[in-house]
C-alpha cells in the first residue's frame, strides 16, 4: 500500500486468505473471488489446500499448492503485465519463493525476497519437522533459493549470520524491519465503546495480542497467571492459533477466574484494545530462532505508546530493554514472567505511562514507516538501474 501511495504501480499475488483458522474466509473459495481488489490494488488469489486444523500433513500440502498453484496461475493472469521488480514478503512457508522466482524468470527482472522466518531453523523449532533428513533437504532448497534473489531485506539483525550460513551472499542482505500500519496510535477511546465492556476496569490488565501458537509459548503466560491468581490482575487473550483450545481448558482446569479468552477482533479495533490495557505481553518459546525473531507484536505495542512486558530471549528483548518501554523475563520462566507483571503492577500509572513514551518515540526512531519504505524504494531503484 505504501509504494502504491507513492504512485508505484503495484499487482499483489497471493493465496486464499485461511490463516489462523485453517477455514477460508467469508465470500472466498476455489472458484469465488479469484480476482479482488484492495484500494485500487488488482490482488489474484490462487487456490490452495487449506490449512484446516494445521497438522503437519495439512500445513505440507498447503505449502506446496501455493507454491504450483500460484506459479501457474500467477503467470497466466500477469501475463501481459509489465514489471520492474518483484517484492516477496516471505513469512512462513519459504516457498511462497517460487512463484516469484518463476516470475523473475519469464519478466526477466530483480526480485527482493524480504525473509521475516528463517528456514530450516523456525520448522524445527515449531516441531513441524524433526527429521535430519528432512531439514537438511529444506537447508538446500533454501540454499537454491537465496541463490535466486537479488537482494534479501532480513527483518532481524540476528537473521544475517543464519542466512548466510545458509547460502545468502552478504552483499545480498540489507536489515530491514517491519513496521505497523498507520492506525497502529495511541488512541483514547470513549467512555460507551463497546470494547470496554469485554476488558474488565477492575484490577491491572495484561493483554496479548496475536497468534496463540506453539511459538508463543502460551503455556508461561498460564504458569505466571496461576502464580498470580490471588493478585488483581486480569489476563486478556486477543487472537486464535493451534493452542487456543488448550489455552482455553487449562483456564477452565485451573480455575483461573481472571484469564479472559476474547478471540479474534479486527485489526482495525487493535489500539482500542490495547488503550484498556495496562501492560502488553510478548512471549517466545526459548529457542535459537525465536532470539533471533523481532515478534511483530512488539512494534506495535510501541506504536500504540502501550508499556509492554515480555518473556523472551535475544532480539525481542533487546528492544524492549533498550526503548524502555517495559520489563522483561526470560523465555519460559512462568516465575520470572509473574515477578515482572507483579513489579508492573505496582507502579503509578504516572511511570508506566512514562515508559509507554519511551517506546514510542523509540518506534518512530527505529521503525517509523517513511524511513523504511524511502530505504525499500531506494533499493528497489537501484536494482532496475543494474538490470
Amino acid at each position: 500500500m505504501a509504494l502504491k501511495e507513492r504512485g508505484h504501480d503495484v499487482s499483489v499475488l497471493t493465496g486464499m486468505p485461511n490463516y489462523p483458522a485453517g477455514k477460508a474466509f467469508d465470500g472466498y473459495s476455489w472458484w469465488r473471488k479469484r480476482r479482488d481488489h484492495m484500494k485500487s490494488i488488482p490482488i489474484i488469489r490462487s487456490p490452495l489446500f487449506l490449512r484446516r486444523e494445521s497438522k503437519s500433513w495439512q500445513l505440507v500440502l498447503n505449502y506446496l499448492s501455493f507454491a504450483v498453484s500460484a506459479s501457474v496461475w500467477g503467470a497466466w493472469a500477469f501475463r501481459k503485465k509489465e514489471f520492474d521488480v518483484i517484492f516477496t514478503f516471505e513469512v512462513s512457508p519459504i516457498t511462497v519463493a517460487y512463484p516469484a522466482m518463476v516470475m523473475r524468470k519469464l519478466k526477466k527482472v530483480p526480485m527482493l525476497f524480504w525473509v521475516q522466518d528463517l528456514w530450516p531453523e523456525s520448522l524445527s523449532a515449531t516441531g513441524s519437522i524433526q527429521s535430519p533428513a528432512a531439514l537438511s533437504m529444506v537447508q538446500r532448497l533454501v540454499k537454491n533459493i537465496y541463490q535466486h534473489c537479488d537482494l534479501i531485506p532480513v527483518q532481524s539483525q540476528a537473521f544475517i549470520e543464519p542466512a548466510m550460513e545458509v547460502g545468502a551472499e552478504r552483499e545480498k542482505i540489507r536489515y530491514f524491519p517491519n513496521w505497523v500500519e498507520s492506525l497502529f496510535k495511541p488512541v483514547s477511546l470513549e467512555a460507551g465503546a463497546s470494547e470496554r465492556l469485554e476488558v474488565p476496569s477492575d484490577g491491572f490488565v495484561v493483554m496479548f495480542a496475536g497468534n496463540l501458537g506453539e511459538a508463543q509459548s502460551i503455556e508461561t503466560m498460564v504458569g505466571a497467571a496461576e502464580i498470580l491468581r490471588n493478585m488483581p490482575i486480569h489476563w486478556i487473550f486477543l487472537g486464535d492459533g493451534r493452542r487456543r483450545e488448550w489455552l482455553e481448558a487449562s483456564v477452565v482446569e485451573k480455575k483461573l477466574d481472571r484469564v479472559h479468552v476474547l478471540g479474534s477482533r479486527p485489526l482495525e479495533t487493535m489500539p482500542s484494545y490495547f488503550s484498556l490495557a495496562d501492560a502488553m505481553l510478548v512471549t517466545l518459546r526459548d529457542d535459537p530462532v525465536m532470539m533471533a525473531t523481532i515478534p511483530s507484536k512488539v512494534q506495535s505495542y510501541l506504536a500504540c505508546g502501550r508499556p509492554v512486558i515480555g518473556a523472551l530471549n535475544g532480539e525481542g528483548a533487546r528492544i524492549i530493554d533498550d526503548s524502555g518501554s517495559g520489563f522483561c523475563a526470560t523465555s519460559g520462566d512462568e516465575v520470572g514472567l509473574a515477578e515482572v507483571v507483579l513489579k508492573m503492577s505496582q507502579l503509578s500509572p504516572q511511570k508506566r505511562q512514562m515508559m509507554g513514551d519511551a517506546g514510542l518515540a523509540y518506534y518512530a526512531e527505529h521503525f517509523d514507516r517513511k524511513m523504511l519504505i524511502d530505504k525499500l524504494e531506494s533499493w528497489m531503484q537501484e536494482l532496475c538501474i543494474k538490470s
